[in-house]
């Protein structure tokens, strides 16, 4: 499962004791995890690289399954909605970012391609 996921066993463990993923164990003590782990350890790792915290995912993960159902949370602080906002401008920040980039990258692609046709 971590080599589809793309990440090592070492990795999906670390996730797993952070509370972000869940397994079960067969007879021979091996973890077991569903075809639907396998998609959550792919969102993770995506927002890890994206800088969020393993706090602020186990946060969100809720969120991310159906994040048009009503969803209470029990004991969310003021400091959790603000730091929540706080990744929530920091990627936005990040997304910009990478368009104009993106952006970039593809007028300087068409320059070179109306040249190459010459």
């Amino acid at each position: 499962m971590a080599a589809r996921a793309g990440a090592s066993p070492r990795q999906v463990r670390f996730y797993e004791a952070k509370g972000l993923i869940t397994s079960t164990r067969e007879s021979n003590n091996y973890r077991d995890y569903s075809e639907a782990t396998l998609g959550r350890v792919r969102q993770i790792r995506e927002l890890l690289n994206a800088g969020l915290s393993t706090q602020t995912i186990r946060a969100i993960l809720p969120c991310l399954e159906s994040p048009r159902d009503p969803i209470v949370f029990e004991g969310v602080t003021s400091e959790t909605v603000q730091a929540l906002e706080s990744e929530r401008d920091r990627l936005t920040q990040r997304i910009d970012v990478l368009t104009r980039n993106r952006d970039a990258i593809a007028d300087y692609l068409t320059l070179l391609r109306e040249r190459a046709h010459r």
